[in-house]
């Protein structure tokens, strides 16, 4: 550190490393300071910038999820949602009520949809879903829903497992269209049974995994005749592949 004397008689410190070669006690230099408008307005909007980066993304209210109805049988519902804008929060967990009663069922974090199951026939229910945050909860829209009649058979929603031939598969799948139920080629959780005669295979592996009935073709015959949903029961198909 250098110690430079002013003309006034001002003592003033000043790091001796940016001093000019030479410089000894005695010597006379010139120091000039000057303000830098243009670098203060630069880092001035720089950092007004960064403020309102901040504002903007935190301060921005995030949107709870939007429920809908996907499907609907005598005794299950299927609700699907649209997942949550979050911005700057973290989502801690999802909630399904139904009329009023949160639902024992856990529901994943990625999860955008949930069965209902166990409900009575012809009852409506109303359903919501809640997303706990870390900026509190988010209340979706409610949706009702009504559990169908027993002779509303568009609530059948079948897949085939394996069959005795091509031609027992083509003539079911012609009874369900009369039936205004449904028929999809791959197993899911929207299926209400499955329709089989060998209790074997990989749909029927997945069916008892997630307590699809497996029934025999005599299932359809009867309702359609019946005029309503028979009880799955008198037509299980077992592993032996008898009914």
């Amino acid at each position: 550190m250098a110690i430079l004397l002013s003309p006034d008689h001002h003592l003033i410190e000043f790091p001796s490393t940016i001093l000019p070669d030479g410089v000894t006690t005695g010597s006379v230099i010139n120091v000039t300071i000057e303000r830098n408008l243009d670098e203060e307005r630069r880092r001035k909007a720089e950092f007004e910038n960064t403020q309102k980066d901040i504002l903007a993304q935190y301060t921005r209210v995030p949107v709870a999820p939007v429920l809908s109805v996907a499907h609907v049988t005598q005794t299950s519902a299927r609700v699907t949602w649209t997942p949550p804008v979050l911005y700057g929060a973290t989502l801690v967990g999802l909630d399904v009520y139904r009329s009023g009663t949160l639902q024992a069922q856990h529901v994943g974090l990625a999860a955008t949809q949930a069965k209902l199951s166990g409900l009575e026939m012809d009852h409506k229910y109303d359903v919501h879903v809640v997303a706990r945050t870390s900026a509190g909860l988010l209340k979706s829209n409610t949706v009702s829903l009504t559990t169908h009649t027993l002779d509303n058979l568009t609530g059948i929603c079948v897949s085939f497992g394996l069959l005795t031939d091509q031609a027992e598969a083509r003539s079911l799948a012609q009874l369900i269209t009369q039936m205004g139920a449904t028929c999809t080629e791959h197993l899911s959780t929207d299926n209400t049974h499955l329709v089989c005669v060998y209790g074997r295979g990989p749909k029927w592996e997945k069916a008892k995994e997630w307590n699809i009935p497996c029934v025999s073709p005599e299932f359809l015959k009867a309702c359609s005749s019946n005029g309503r949903v028979m009880p799955s029961h008198s037509f299980y198909v077992e592993a032996s592949g008898d009914k």
